[in-house]
């Protein structure tokens, strides 16, 4: 498509007196916040380093807000979760080498995730430039090297007069569709050395939109409007794409049955008559939406966890929507249509016509959910259920939550009613409480809720300090069952015991309080309201859960076969 050509503005006499006498003092650092102040940055997330000293001296300088962490991952996890919840991008200011490489956990995250982190990373001086072995500190043969399998795009500095275009070109990339991040790196002579270039003022870096086919469009619209069973599988690309709305009105529309992905949560009202919920885990769902004879996947990739560990197989036609051309067909045969999801639901909305069987729609829907609450209520998972029941019932509505890889997380992705966000999509350690500082950072007046295990608590409890030092109002739950507990259970069914899975670990209610942060060990009778005080009070706080979950069976595996 072609961009529509923007004029100029023409600089007045004292805007040209200023850009032909620019402050002096001015350095490469200021350039790279001047660029992201011009392209709108509010808030940065990082961590100081000797190379990147010239950015963090140009922060001091500047007006944006800086949010400092403890650990580089966690940073990474911070800038993740601002930019889901904003859907801005999230500036990540890094250093060389082992600041750099400690963030490559939070990028594959928010890779996976399709979060719009920008990530500035310091390089050696220039001279140590092009693989030689100068001995620099922290000298990698080839940084971006590390990078280039993970983000988005990579933007390379050589030169001060480059700044301004390598970040907006990085900037433009992490929003256009699908998000991602996306790395700038920049040497530490030309963040140290002094620049008479004019101060950074407006600078252009609008998404390129991507548009659905219309001969695509218009062979998925005939299919849906004669389908006699249509589905939707609604992914995160929804989400981001503000596409909610969008998605409602087609389902009503056709009258088709939706189920959401755990990336996907909040893409459908959950107590809808339509919403199947999330349930991908059950084989009752999974059943259900191989017997539609049309199957619409929107912003979805149909990964592991969406097709139920691969054991979806549809017997329908499947015509998928999705911006990552790599998920395009990448596990099941399918009309792929290469677009934003809200640009193709709006044209489907346009072409689509309105099918009959309202009722009937709404009748499957309610036999599939009470298949699988039956299948639930035929296991022992009482105290599951009511733990997850008592952490959303302190929750308020507004207030959003991030999720650590922990068992109660499991339990959410299926069985919470409305958005949260999760560490799923890269799967690694670590990821609730940084995530929900980030989000905190995005807006400190309403609660935002971190839930972990133990082991997955021990990765981030450095950030207790950040909570306290920024007095964000983030309140982390802590279960803490002694290990790994996901990968307990995995062993245990696999192999009848475990190896590695059990931990030592602090007093977590002490250990926050050293942090001059406020604590209570609670139990499954009192959670609900030591969470509800916590989320009330002003400031970070902790409540520890000591409990031992279980998840439900899995339906992906014949019965005598184990998990793996």
């Amino acid at each position: 498509m072609t961009h529509d050509h923007h004029e100029i503005p023409r600089y007045t006499p004292e805007q040209t007196e200023l850009a032909l006498n620019p402050p002096a003092g001015r350095n490469g650092g200021d350039l790279v916040v001047e660029t992201l102040h011009g392209l709108g940055a509010t808030t940065v997330f990082g961590l100081p380093g000797q190379h990147a000293l010239g950015m963090f001296d140009a922060l001091r300088r500047s007006d944006l807000d800086y949010v400092g962490l403890r650990v580089e991952n966690n940073a990474g996890f911070a800038a993740d979760a601002y930019g889901r919840v904003t859907g801005e991008v999230a500036p990540l200011l890094l250093s060389t080498g082992p600041g750099a490489l400690t963030s490559l956990a939070a990028l594959q995250e928010a890779a996976a995730a399709s979060s719009p982190v920008l990530a500035i990373s310091s390089q050696i001086p220039s001279a140590g430039l092009g693989g030689g072995r100068h001995g620099y500190l922290h000298e990698l043969r080839d940084q971006q090297a590390s990078f280039r399998d993970i983000v988005k795009s990579v933007h390379l500095v050589r030169t001060a007069s480059q700044i301004p275009s390598a970040i907006a070109a990085a900037w433009e990339s992490a929003l256009t569709a699908p998000h991602g991040p996306v790395w700038v790196e920049i040497p530490q002579d030309i963040l140290l050395k002094e620049t008479t270039l004019p101060l950074v003022t407006a600078v252009d870096a609008t998404p390129r939109e991507l548009l659905p086919r219309p001969e695509l469009i218009a062979v998925a619209a005939h299919a849906l409007s004669h389908a006699r069973r249509p589905v939707i599988i609604a992914g995160g690309g929804v989400v981001r794409a503000d596409a909610a709305g969008k998605l409602r009105a087609l389902a009503e529309q056709l009258n088709a049955p939706v189920v959401t992905t755990f990336g996907g949560k909040g893409a459908f009202p959950w107590e809808h008559p339509l919403s199947l919920q999330s349930w991908l885990e059950d084989r009752h769902t999974t059943d259900f939406l191989e017997d539609a004879d049309v199957v619409l996947v929107v912003g979805s990739g149909l990964g592991e966890l969406s097709s139920n560990y691969y054991t979806f197989r549809p017997r329908g036609r499947v015509i998928q929507i999705e911006a990552d051309l790599g998920k395009l067909e990448a596990n099941l045969p399918a009309l792929g249509i290469h677009a934003d999801a809200r640009e193709a639901l709006s044209a489907l909305l346009e072409s689509v016509t309105g099918r009959e069987g309202a009722e009937a729609a709404r009748d499957a829907v309610r036999t599939v959910l009470e298949k699988v609450r039956a299948r639930l209520d035929a296991q022992d998972l009482a105290l599951e259920q009511r733990v997850l029941a008592s952490v959303r019932e302190a929750l308020p509505a507004t207030a959003p939550s991030f999720w650590d890889m922990t068992i109660l997380a499991y339990w959410a992705w299926s069985a919470w009613p409305g958005p949260m966000h999760s560490g799923q999509g890269a799967g690694g350690l670590g990821y609730g409480f940084p995530a929900a500082i980030g989000a905190a950072a995005a807006d400190v007046t309403k609660p935002v809720l971190a839930v972990s295990g133990d082991g997955g608590a021990m990765y981030s409890i450095a950030e207790l300090a950040t909570a306290r030092q920024y007095d964000l109002p983030v309140t982390w739950l802590i279960v803490d069952d002694g290990g790994y507990g996901i990968l307990r259970e995995y062993m245990t069914d696999a192999y009848g015991e475990t190896t590695g899975t059990e931990l030592a670990r602090p007093d977590f209610v002490a250990l926050a309080q050293s942090f001059g942060v406020p604590a209570v060990r609670t139990s499954p009778e009192s959670l609900r309201e030591d969470l509800s005080k916590a989320l009330a009070a002003p400031g970070p706080s902790v409540v520890v859960l000591p409990a031992l979950l279980k998840l439900f069976a899995p339906t992906h595996l014949p019965a005598d076969r184990p998990t793996p």
